[in-house]
C-alpha cells in the first residue's frame, strides 16, 4: 500500500472532523458563549490563571498532550497491522478524544477552572469524587514514571540531542520575560529560539565533543559506573535526578515563566516536524511494508490494539491537562473548540505518521514480522523504529541521517519533557486537593506537595528489577498505563454525559465513545490483572497486579454511581454563573 494515500485518507478525514464535527459539538451540543466570563479572566493572578492567546495556549495544550506516548504507541501497535492501527488512530481522534479533550476544557471552564476530579465531586458525590482523584493520582504517577524513563533513554541512544534540549530553557525563560513583562510578541523570538536549537542539533551531530555522553565519559558500555551500578545504568540514574530536579523548578514557577514560552517553541517544533515528515514522505514516496493485519499474533487483537495505542487516539491525561491548566487559560470560550478539539487532531496527525515511519521502515513484510515477532518485542523496539523511520523520510529532503535523527529525538524528548513537568503540577494539585479533603495542611503547601509528587515519581521509575534491569520502573509500568490512561478517559466522557443531560443537551456524542471505550478498557484490565499479573498468571507481577487491581475495582464503583447518577433527574448544579 502507498502510504501517501494512507496519509491522505487520514488527514482528509481530520480536516473534515474538525471542520464540521467540531462545529456541530461546539454550536449544538456545548452551546459555547463568546461572551462568557472564563475563569482565566475572572480569577486572573498571574500564576496559573492567566489569560492566554489561542495560539499560544493550544502551543502548551498540545505539546502538554502529545509526549511520546502518540508515538510510542502506535509504533507499538502496529504490530497487529497497519489498517487497525490506521483506522483506530483516525476515527478514535475524530469521534472520541476531540470530543474528550474538548468537552473536559469546556466542563472545567463552566466551573471555575477546577480540575475534572474536583468537579466529579458534584457530578457522582464526595465518595466518587476520592475514588476518581485516587486513579488519577496512580495515573500522572505512571505519566512521570514512564516519560523520564524514555527521556533518559533516549539521552543515553541519543547524546547529541541533551544540548539542544537544555539550551531550549533559558531561551524560554527569556521569550517568557518579554511577553509578559515587556509586552513584546512570541512568535519572532520562538522562531529564533527554535533555530539555536536546530543549529546546536547541527553542530552536536557533527562534533562529538558537544555530545553530552555520560556513559562515553564513564569508559563506555563496559565501563564500572558508579556504586557498582555499571556505566549505563549509572547514566540512567544521574539523568533522572537531574530531570526531577529540573521538574520540580517548572512545575512550581508561574506558567508564563517557562511553560507557555517552551511549549509555544514545541509548537512550532511540532509543525517543523511534521512538515519535514509528511514532506520526506511526499518525495521518497515509500510503500507501507508492514502488513495489513497481522493474522497470527501471539496476543489478541480485541482489547489490546486500544490501550496500547492509547494517547494516539484517546487519552484521560489529555482531559487531565484540559481541565488542570488550559481552562486556566482559556481567553474565551469559544477558543476551547480550537484548543481542545484541534489539539487532538494534531496528536491525530502525529500518531498517523508514528505508523507511517515505522511502517515503511523496513525492506519487506518478512523483515517487519521478523523484527514484529511477537508483542514483547513490539514494546522493546517501537520508539526506536519510530526514530529510525522518521530519519529515514527525512532523507527524502536531503537531510543527512545523523542529523535527522538528533532532530527526531529533539522532538520526542521535548515533547515528554513538556508532558513531565505539566504532569508533576498536576500531580502537585491532585496532592494538595487530598490534603485539604483529609485534613493535612503541609500537603496543600506548593513545595510539600511538589516534594511528594517528585519523590514517589522517582522511586517508582528506578525500582531495580524486570528485565533490563536498574531503573526498569517505567518499563514495567507501561501496559497499566495504557489501561489505566483509557479508564480515565471512558469515566471523564461519563462525567462529561452527565454534565450534559442536566442542561438539556444531547448527550449521545459523549455516551457512546464512552462505552466503546469503557467495555474495551475493563475487558482488557480484567485479562492483565487477573490472568497475567496475578501470582497465578504466565507473568506474576505484584506490581502491577495491586496498583491494577486497585484501579479496576475504584473504576467499576465509579462507572456504577455515574451510571445511577446519569439516570437520575436532576438539573445542572453549576452552569449557573
Amino acid at each position: 500500500m502507498n502510504a501517501i494515500v494512507v496519509a491522505l485518507i487520514g488527514i482528509v478525514i481530520f480536516i473534515l472532523g474538525y471542520r464540521y464535527y467540531s462545529k456541530f459539538v461546539a454550536e449544538k451540543i456545548f452551546r459555547l458563549d463568546p461572551n462568557y466570563v472564563t475563569p482565566a479572566h475572572r480569577y486572573k493572578d498571574g500564576v496559573d490563571y492567566v489569560p492566554t492567546n489561542k495560539f499560544v495556549l493550544w502551543g502548551h495544550h498540545f505539546t502538554s498532550v502529545a509526549g511520546a506516548a502518540p508515538i510510542l504507541g502506535p509504533a507499538i501497535a502496529i504490530y497487529w497491522g497497519w489498517l487497525p492501527a490506521f483506522l483506530w488512530v483516525v476515527l478514535g481522534t475524530v469521534f472520541a478524544a476531540g470530543v474528550h479533550d474538548f468537552g473536559t476544557l469546556a466542563l472545567s471552564v463552566r466551573n471555575k477552572g477546577y480540575s475534572v476530579g474536583t468537579i466529579a465531586d458534584k457530578l457522582i458525590g464526595r465518595k466518587g469524587k476520592l475514588l476518581f482523584l485516587f486513579i488519577i493520582l496512580i495515573l500522572v504517577l505512571m505519566v512521570n514514571a514512564v516519560f523520564a524513563w524514555v527521556i533518559s533513554n533516549l539521552f543515553i541512544s541519543y547524546p547529541s540531542s541533551v544540548l539542544p534540549v537544555f539550551i531550549q530553557i533559558p531561551l524560554a525563560i527569556w521569550i517568557g520575560y518579554a511577553a509578559y513583562k515587556r509586552s513584546k510578541k512570541m512568535l519572532i523570538p520562538s522562531l529564533v529560539a527554535l533555530a539555536i536549537m536546530y543549529l546546536t542539533a547541527i553542530l552536536a551531530s557533527r562534533f562529538d565533543f558537544l555530545q553530552i555522553d555520560l556513559v562515553r565519559f564513564m569508559g563506555g558500555e563496559d565501563g564500572a559506573g558508579l556504586f557498582g551500578l555499571g556505566s549505563v545504568s549509572t547514566a540512567f540514574l544521574i539523568w533522572i535526578v537531574i530531570l526531577m530536579v529540573y521538574v520540580y523548578i517548572a512545575s512550581t514557577l508561574p506558567v508564563w515563566k517557562l511553560l507557555q514560552p517552551r511549549d509555544f517553541i514545541n509548537s512550532h517544533q511540532l509543525v517543523v516536524g511534521l512538515g519535514i515528515l509528511y514532506l520526506g514522505l511526499i518525495f521518497t514516496n515509500p510503500s507501507i511494508s508492514a502488513p495489513a493485519i497481522n493474522e497470527s499474533p501471539d496476543k489478541s487483537l480485541l482489547p489490546l490494539l486500544f490501550i496500547t495505542i492509547a494517547c494516539g487516539a484517546i487519552s484521560g491525561f489529555h482531559g487531565l491537562v484540559s481541565s488542570g491548566t488550559s481552562s486556566k487559560q482559556l481567553n474565551k470560550e469559544t477558543d476551547a473548540r480550537f484548543v481542545g478539539y484541534f489539539g487532538a487532531v494534531g496528536e491525530g496527525v502525529l500518531a498517523l505518521v508514528s505508523i507511517l515511519a515505522v511502517g515503511t521502515l523496513f525492506a519487506n513484510t518478512d523483515a517487519f514480522s521478523q523484527a514484529y515477532a511477537s508483542f514483547s518485542d513490539a514494546n522493546a523496539i517501537g520508539l526506536g523504529n519510530f526514530v529510525e523511520g522518521a530519519a529515514n523520510l527525512a532523507q527524502g529532503l536531503w537531510i543527512p541521517t545523523e542529523i535527522a535523527t538528533t532532530i527526531v529525538s529533539i522532538i520526542v524528548v521535548s515533547f515528554a519533557a513538556t508532558t513531565l513537568d505539566t504532569s508533576v503540577r498536576l500531580m502537585r494539585y491532585i496532592i494538595a486537593e487530598l490534603g485539604i479533603e483529609y485534613n493535612i495542611k503541609p500537603l496543600t503547601k506548593t513545595h510539600v506537595a511538589t516534594s511528594v509528587a517528585v519523590l514517589s515519581s522517582t522511586a517508582l521509575v528506578l525500582i531495580p528489577e524486570g528485565p533490563n534491569g536498574f531503573g526498569s520502573g517505567g518499563y514495567l509500568i507501561w501496559p497499566l498505563f495504557g489501561t489505566a490512561n483509557q479508564l480515565l478517559a471512558a469515566i471523564s466522557l461519563f462525567l462529561i454525559s452527565i454534565w450534559l443531560k442536566r442542561r438539556g443537551s444531547n448527550y449521545l456524542v459523549t455516551l457512546i465513545p464512552m462505552i466503546f471505550v469503557i467495555f474495551m478498557t475493563l475487558y482488557a484490565m480484567f485479562q492483565q490483572v487477573f490472568f497475567e499479573w496475578s501470582w497465578f498468571g504466565s507473568g506474576s507481577n505484584m506490581l502491577l497486579f495491586v496498583l491494577g487491581a486497585i484501579i479496576f475495582v475504584f473504576a467499576i464503583w465509579i462507572a456504577l454511581t455515574a451510571f445511577h447518577e446519569l439516570t437520575k433527574k436532576q438539573d445542572d448544579p453549576f452552569d449557573r454563573e
